[in-house]
Parts: C-alpha cells; sequence; structure tokens
C-alpha cells in the first residue's frame, strides 16, 4: 500500500465506514451536487458530505466561477491579495464578536493558533477541552505525544456543570476553556452561559470551535443561535464548500495577540480558497441556506428516529441535530453492516457522527435516501 493507512484522511478509510464489509464504494471519481460517483462508475447519494466541508453542494457553480477566476489571475503571490482583507471583513460582519481574523488552512492548525493566541494573551499553559479540535499533539493523547504536553490539557464532558467547576478549581488559572458548542445534542443554554461566565471570571480565553457548526446550524454558528459570544470563534469547513480554508476570528484585543508570537503558513493567503468563501459569504447573504439546511435536517433527523425505532432502541438511537445528525448503534458491528446496506442502495451514510444535508438535497431526494435507508436497516434486521 503506497499509502498508510489507504488514505490521508482518516475518515475516509473503508474499515472506517464499513468496517471489513466487501464491495462498497473506496474511491470516487467525481461528485455533483450530493450525488458521487465511484472508480466503477456507480453513482450514489451522499449525506457525509466532505465531512461536513461542503453545505452548498458539490462543484456549486458560483463558487467554482470564483476558484476558476482566482486560478487564472495567479493563485499565490509574494504579496497578501487583496481578498484576504476583505474575506476578513465580511467574516467578522457575521461572526458574533469577531473583530479581527487570521487565515490557515485547516480546522486542525486553526484551532491550534487560537490556542496559541490564548496561552500568549495570558501567560497560562493549561488548557481545558470539550470536543474533538483535531490531530495535533496540544489536544492529543495518542501515541507519539509527548507526556508533558498530554498534562497540560484536561477534557470535560459535554453539558456537564459540575465537571465543568471541578476541573477548572482542580487545575488552577488555565490559558483557554475550547469547546465544541454542539456534540451530538444542542447544548444546555445554561451550561453554555455557564462556560462563559467561568472563563470570563478566571481570566481565561473562552474558544468555541465552530469549525462544523458555523455556516450550518446559523451562519455565526453555535454563537449566533444560541446567543452566547466567546472570546474566539475558530470557522472553516463549509466556509469554503470543499476548498480549504479556516479562521480564527475574535475580539481585537485578544487576536492582537498573534503580533506577539508566530502564527504563519506559507499558503494562508493563496486566493483560490479566499475567492471560493467570499462566493460562499455571498450565498448566504442572498439565500436562507441555514433554513434550507435546517428544514431539510428536519426531514432527515425524523426519519432516522423512525429507523431507529424500526431497528429496536437496543440497537441504535438518533442523535444530532438536524443540520448534522446520525444513528448511534449499539455495536461496531451494526454500523458497518448497515453502512454496507447503504452503500449497496446507493447511499453513502456515516456510521457514525456526523451526516449532513446540504443546499443540493432536495425533500425529494432526502425522502429518496430514507427509503433506502429503510431498506437497509430492514436487511440489518433479518441478518444481525
Amino acid at each position: 500500500m503506497t499509502i498508510p493507512g489507504f488514505t490521508s484522511t482518516g475518515s475516509k478509510r473503508p474499515d472506517a465506514l464499513y468496517g471489513n464489509e466487501p464491495v462498497c464504494p473506496r474511491r470516487f471519481v467525481r461528485a455533483e451536487g450530493c450525488r458521487v460517483w465511484d472508480e466503477e462508475g456507480r453513482e450514489f447519494y451522499d449525506i457525509v458530505m466532505g465531512l461536513g466541508a461542503v453545505a452548498l453542494g458539490y462543484g456549486y457553480p458560483e463558487v467554482n466561477a470564483a476558484a476558476e477566476r482566482a486560478i487564472r489571475t495567479g493563485v499565490v503571490g509574494p504579496l497578501p491579495h487583496v481578498l484576504e482583507q476583505e474575506v476578513a471583513e465580511r467574516l467578522a460582519a457575521v461572526i458574533p464578536a469577531a473583530e479581527s481574523v487570521r487565515f490557515l488552512k485547516t480546522g486542525a492548525e486553526a484551532v491550534a493558533a487560537a490556542v496559541r493566541i490564548a496561552r500568549t494573551l495570558t501567560g497560562r499553559e493549561p488548557v481545558i477541552t470539550c470536543g474533538y479540535h483535531g490531530w495535533l499533539d496540544w489536544c492529543q493523547g495518542s501515541t507519539g505525544v509527548p507526556r508533558s504536553i498530554v498534562e497540560l490539557r484536561r477534557e470535560i464532558p459535554f453539558n456537564d456543570s459540575d465537571a465543568l467547576r471541578q476541573t477548572v478549581d482542580g487545575m488552577g488559572p488555565v490559558a483557554a476553556i475550547v469547546i465544541e458548542p454542539v456534540i451530538e445534542q444542542e447544548p444546555d443554554r445554561q451550561w453554555l452561559q455557564l462556560v462563559r461566565d467561568i472563563a470570563t471570571k478566571s481570566g481565561a480565553v473562552l474558544i468555541f470551535d465552530e469549525i462544523k457548526t458555523t455556516f450550518r446550524i446559523a451562519t455565526g454558528g453555535a454563537a449566533e443561535r444560541y446567543g452566547v459570544a466567546p472570546d474566539i470563534s475558530v470557522v472553516g469547513k463549509a466556509l469554503g464548500n470543499g476548498f480549504p480554508i479556516a479562521a480564527v476570528c475574535g475580539s481585537k484585543d485578544v487576536m492582537d495577540a498573534v503580533n506577539r508570537t508566530w502564527i504563519s503558513s506559507t499558503l494562508a493567503t493563496e486566493h483560490v480558497s479566499l475567492s471560493a468563501a467570499l462566493a460562499v459569504l455571498n450565498q448566504y447573504e442572498n439565500q436562507d441556506v441555514t433554513g434550507f439546511l435546517g428544514a431539510r435536517g428536519e426531514v432527515l433527523k425524523t426519519g432516522l428516529t423512525g429507523i431507529a425505532e424500526n431497528l429496536g432502541e437496543q440497537r441504535a438511537v438518533a442523535r444530532g441535530v438536524p443540520e448534522m445528525c446520525f444513528l448511534d448503534f449499539a455495536s461496531e458491528e451494526l454500523s458497518a453492516v448497515f453502512a454496507a446496506q447503504a452503500a449497496r442502495r446507493g447511499v453513502i451514510f456515516k456510521r457514525n457522527a456526523y451526516n449532513f444535508v446540504s443546499y443540493a438535497h432536495t425533500e425529494e431526494i432526502v425522502v429518496d435516501i430514507l427509503a433506502r435507508l429503510h431498506e437497509a436497516a430492514d436487511e440489518v434486521k433479518r441478518t444481525c
């Protein structure tokens, strides 16, 4: 195998998608709207949507046209492109409490940059986390990560006020509290406000990892939807509709700390992705994209709830919010069989968090997807 682990994106491994189930699509050659075609020419509905990176639909014409214009004008140069400032201003206008913006290419490095800013600002090192924030050392306990770095972080459970208080009391002064504001369910608003209050009282920087939630549950993400503003919002995925871009957005006082440390990337300001992001922002300004995603997601989530009831609560439960939902199976074996059966019926379905509707998913398409998933569930009941 030339690529160890089959692919450079771990969540796209065949075993991650289908377990050891054979005869499932492994690589794709084309994507359009909410459909993909594999290397054998088979067509599939997709509700994985690039792991949530595509909210408008694959190959969205206005986004593609903007990227094509940027390609014709050189892609990258020796100076920052004028679009960097324009996109930053547009983002600051829609992300709650954002006054300053820095760009990077991936969510993982953008959250890491936010944590570095927090450490620079506060002069502290420990951090508290809640959720998944990427693969980099600061937030992982994996093999190869130095123990000294692991010991700087404590993870708290979602929606657990007591655990939050106890962890803050036990760690002493922390640089940042970093949370995903939606993890398999909506946050308790009192918990979210408590996180905000504790961060303020303790002098910690509150960072919302909104990589999945901005431009999906609301244009301004969970901060907009739930009315609790962090010091820093980290956004990405749907911002580029498949083009690699992420941004660290925050108040001027907090973000100015970036000038006292070093955060830089050769291609942070290539203007193909910036052009794509500007086109995405234009679409969200001119159309009710998040309203559409909420409505279509409601159809999907309701349908998944019915499938879970059909399978039996001891086998699966529908979780998530309408815009990003999934079936939580009782075992890896069940989830793998279900995903494989879905693929055999022409649906790429993520067997754990999350599946995502897009602006390309009409109601008729979602209903068709659900009908195929019901057939997959029937096969699971028959064989497992």
